[in-house]
């Protein structure tokens, strides 16, 4: 089992919440995040005065997904929240050793 954490630009959630439910994909959790990576920010202007934004806002997807749906889930995610522009975002995996599912006490795999 693996653990799936994408970092997407806000406006792909929709786009990579179906991606990931056609291939299977039956549950994830949603976290609204600020970061940056290679931009780095950006200076707006509000009522005249310029000011920087550091952290531009993005969103947290964290997948749970068995060896087997490893590959679908990657490019899932990726074809969907590419743009080709800077800030498109980030997929990291890692094993999960243990899932639970609190309800009915089922483990692994079955919890998924």
């Amino acid at each position: 089992m693996q653990l799936v954490i994408a970092i997407i630009k806000p406006a792909k959630l929709n786009d990579v919440r179906e991606a990931l439910e056609q291939i299977g994909c039956q549950g994830m959790t949603i976290t609204e995040v600020r970061g940056f990576g290679r931009q780095k920010g950006h200076t707006e202007l509000y009522r005249g005065a310029e000011y920087r934004i550091d952290f531009l806002p993005k969103i947290r997807i964290d997948i749970a997904v068995t060896d087997e749906q490893l590959e679908a889930a990657i490019d899932a995610i990726r074809d969907a929240a590419h743009t080709g522009n800077t800030g498109d975002g980030k997929i990291f995996v890692t094993p999960l050793s243990t899932v639970i599912r609190i309800r009915t006490g089922e483990t692994d795999r079955f919890a998924i």
